[in-house]
């Protein structure tokens, strides 16, 4: 028995809660998959599952040894590294969550990235508020703003832009707001991430310009308040990603350039571990590559 493998194998399964579940990520059968785990149960003579026929839940054993686990397999992986030994490209399935912007303008470039890797597998999860990644097996999040959560793994790659939009026939009906003093007199429409989206922030250059609204609309999805905008339901601000196309083509206008809304840190999370497997890296470096190339973001 490949006893490495194995690990891999029963932490995918821990992971996911599923013998199925798992072995779709890792490219396997079923079967195969079950196999590894008793082999695996057999050679260390403990039960690492209860198994039934609706559920699969670890045991107080197998909660015990995924410490010890991940202490083999980032042992093995850094060995390999460098050795050389691990294949130039990477491999499995790697979950990946980030706001639907920014799932979009990754998506647009996605393509190269699993080109250039043809054994790995990206699943995204466009999320508005943030996950429970442990729970989930989530292996990287997107978050915007600050990260209160000190048990993960945090890194900043770059930061947001926003313009507060309208289309220009709400413009013309309703007047363009000069200062933000007169943003709450207009129809505002509100992306309500994680909070209650009743207040906006803006900068004057110097200082942060906090907003009390009261909203026409609430929706947790940036992509409909963009659709409402565009539609010319009112005020938004929006993720350059969404408005900049449609500003250059003159579908909606940047309403309060004097005023832009302040900027947000963009944070790359992920749960803490001493070494992130090769697929998981990629993705990551992709990421970040991503980013420093929009100018937007980048600075």
């Amino acid at each position: 028995m490949d006893i490495v493998c194995a690990l891999r194998t029963f932490m995918r399964v821990a992971e996911t809660g599923s013998f199925s579940a798992a072995a779709a990520d890792l490219g396997l059968t079923q079967p195969a998959v079950s196999r590894q785990v008793s082999a695996l149960e057999e050679h260390l003579s403990i039960r690492l599952f209860h198994r039934t026929t609706n559920a699969l839940a670890l045991t107080l054993e197998g909660e015990q040894i995924i410490t010890m686990a991940l202490k083999v397999i980032d042992a093995v992986d850094s060995l390999n590294e460098a050795s050389g030994a691990e294949a130039a490209n990477a491999m499995g399935r790697v979950r990946l969550a980030l706001p639907a912007p920014l799932g979009l303008y990754v998506s647009d470039r996605l393509a190269q990235l699993l080109d250039q890797h043809p054994g790995l597998v990206v699943e995204l999860l466009f999320r508005e508020e943030p996950s429970d990644l442990i729970g989930e097996a989530i292996d990287l999040e997107v978050r915007l703003g600050l990260v209160s959560d000190s048990s993960l793994m945090c890194r900043r790659i770059g930061w947001t832009t926003a313009f507060l939009c309208a289309a220009p026939a709400y413009l013309e009906r309703r007047g363009v707001p000069k200062a933000p003093a007169e943003v709450n007199t207009h129809d505002c429409i509100c992306y309500s991430r994680a909070g209650d989206g009743r207040s906006w922030l803006f900068s004057d250059g110097s200082n942060e310009i906090s907003v009390r609204i009261s909203p026409r609309l609430v929706a947790n999805s940036a992509l409909a308040v963009h659709r409402v905008v565009l539609s010319g339901g009112g005020l938004a601000v929006l993720s350059h990603i969404l408005a900049y196309p449609d500003m250059e083509a003159g579908r909606l206008i940047n309403a309060m350039p004097d005023y832009p809304p302040v900027r947000l840190p963009i944070n790359l999370v992920y749960p803490s571990r001493k070494n992130l497997p090769l697929r998981v890296r990629t993705v990551l470096d992709f990421l970040v590559e991503a980013v420093r190339d929009d100018p937007f973001m980048a600075s």
